[in-house]
């Protein structure tokens, strides 16, 4: 592997982060973005909207509880990769927020956010693409993760929700004692 490059990425993963974490000196924008990470902590937002979704949207309630499955399920993934990668958090900028853990990579908010905003995005769920995009942004403000942290684990989320995203479909399906298999 190139060591300049490494460098050059570990520079601007640097320089990226102490410039969005200098943005949380704003006090209403470190608020929203405190309250941003504090209502992500072990993807509970998401879970919570997958719960309110199944209950509030009764004839899609299996594609919902499959789609907060989903959720779960990049969280876990994440919190496995992150056990093996071991990358500390960023040392170089104050952060804002404690955290449940040391290890940085990847970002476990931006997991379960970026496999919400496609799974219950699928679904209909136009605001939470839009508030997931927050929820990594903010994990940036209050200086906690580095962007290729935050990067990796919307793709990893991304990922696992477009993965499963036939097996949530299907769930639909089963509704009211309808055949789960293939329409």
């Amino acid at each position: 592997m190139d060591h300049h490059l490494d460098h050059h990425t570990d520079d601007i993963d640097h320089r990226i982060l102490a410039a969005l974490r200098a943005r949380g000196a704003d006090p209403r924008v470190a608020g929203v973005a405190r309250a941003l990470s504090w209502a992500g902590e072990h993807g509970a937002l998401w879970l919570a909207a997958g719960l309110v979704g199944a209950v509030v949207d009764g004839a899609r309630r299996g594609a919902w509880l499959r789609a907060t499955a989903l959720t779960a399920s990049a969280h876990a993934a994440s919190m496995g990769v992150k056990r093996i990668v071991r990358r500390p958090r960023p040392a170089h900028v104050e952060p804002l927020v404690r955290t449940a853990g040391r290890h940085s990579f990847p970002s476990s908010h931006a997991t379960s956010a970026a496999a919400a905003a496609v799974a219950y995005g699928a679904l209909g769920a136009h605001p939470v693409p839009p508030l997931a995009a927050a929820m990594c942004l903010s994990r940036l403000v209050v200086g906690v993760h580095y962007p290729s942290d935050v990067a990796a684990g919307a793709v990893l989320g991304a990922l696992t929700a477009r993965l499963g995203a036939r097996w949530m479909k299907e769930g639909a399906r089963g509704v009211h004692g309808a055949p789960r298999g293939r329409a």
